[in-house]
């Protein structure tokens, strides 16, 4: 496990219950406004047939950050300034996307530029691939990062969708931090988006009264894409990419099957795994049970990748994972029989 110093497991929980409740409680002063000037309209990546607000990530993201910094404040922690201007301005970009759509290559600019700024800030000691050039390492980290903002965006398409991704990815590597096996900073962030993600959950269980937006999806994936990214820096690779599996294996699949079938793979869709599932007369409740069910079981196969910390433990863990995975994407892919 990795042995760095963590808050207290007491101050976990408060920053957890008050993120919940200060998202709780913008939410609910906002969705008047929401509902007069943000109306989500159904479009041809929906999954809803009516008019839904949209811009509850305002809520959840306010939260994350105001309860992560007062923590990490009182705590004497300096607060990351760079990744939180980062969060702003990605989610302004998400904002002004949900108003009037920005055209793709502005857009992945104005993206690229917010995980750039993360990375640029972050210090050069902090490796994933020592053999490689830093240059190319951080070239190649701004890729992905790039590509998981956008597949948190991608994939937040069903209610309670992104919920059931974030909560056991934010909640497990709380739960590592209580146990002095994640670094404090992190742990404090983790702790506030998975408080506040638990809070946007009341309102956007099916039939969801209020949507994320890309004011919400675009920032909670750079946010969850940095937690992620420490986990990787710090020796923990394969909890890093166990952790996130199901969003990357149905995003990039159909990413990749899109391009094989000469898709317009920018434009909006209903191909992801989970939206065919909807399609098949999976009910939305019942898919997104399943796939929290699936992301438990991935957070306690990372917890065990990192105490038990060996190559044959890693190896079998992915392997576990992907099958089980697999058999998901399979099972919900598919015509529901009964």
């Amino acid at each position: 496990m990795i042995a760095l110093d963590s808050p207290r497991a007491g101050l976990t929980i408060f920053i957890l219950i008050a993120a919940a409740l200060i998202c709780a409680g913008l939410i609910k002063l906002l969705l008047p406004l929401l509902r007069r000037y943000a109306l989500a309209r159904p479009n041809a990546r929906s999954s809803h047939t009516e008019p839904t607000p949209q811009g509850a990530g305002v809520a959840v993201i306010a939260a994350s950050l105001l309860t992560a910094g007062a923590a990490a404040a009182s705590m004497g922690l300096a607060i990351p300034f760079p990744l939180f201007g980062a969060t702003l301005f990605i989610a302004l970009v998400g904002f002004v996307d949900d108003i009037r759509s920005i055209p793709v290559l502005p857009r992945l600019l104005l993206q690229a530029a917010a995980v750039g700024a993360v990375l640029f800030w972050a210090p050069a000691d902090l490796r994933i691939a020592p053999s490689l050039p830093l240059g190319v390492e951080r070239g190649l980290i701004l890729l992905a990062g790039l590509w998981f903002v956008n597949l948190v965006n991608f994939m937040d398409g069903l209610d309670l969708m992104t919920v059931a991704e974030v909560v056991p990815i934010a909640g497990s590597m709380t739960l590592l931090g209580s146990l002095n096996g994640f670094p404090a900073l992190t742990t404090l962030i983790a702790a506030a988006l998975c408080g506040a993600m638990a809070g946007f959950a009341f309102f956007n269980r099916p039939i969801a009264k209020v949507f994320l937006g890309d004011v919400g999806s675009l920032p909670v994936g750079l946010l969850l894409g940095w937690c992620l990214l420490q986990l990787a820096w710090h020796g923990q690779l394969t909890a890093a990419l166990l952790l996130p599996l199901y969003y990357l294996a149905d995003a990039t699949l159909t990413l990749l099957h899109r391009i094989v079938r000469r898709e317009p793979f920018w434009a909006a869709h209903r191909s992801h795994f989970y939206q065919r599932a909807t399609n098949n007369g999976f009910s939305a409740i019942r898919v997104v049970t399943e796939v929290f069910v699936l992301n438990i079981g991935l957070a306690l196969l990372a917890i065990i990748s990192i105490n038990a910390n060996s190559m044959l433990a890693n190896i079998l863990t992915l392997l576990v994972a992907a099958i089980g995975v697999a058999l998901i994407l399979y099972r919900i892919s598919g015509a529901r029989l009964a």
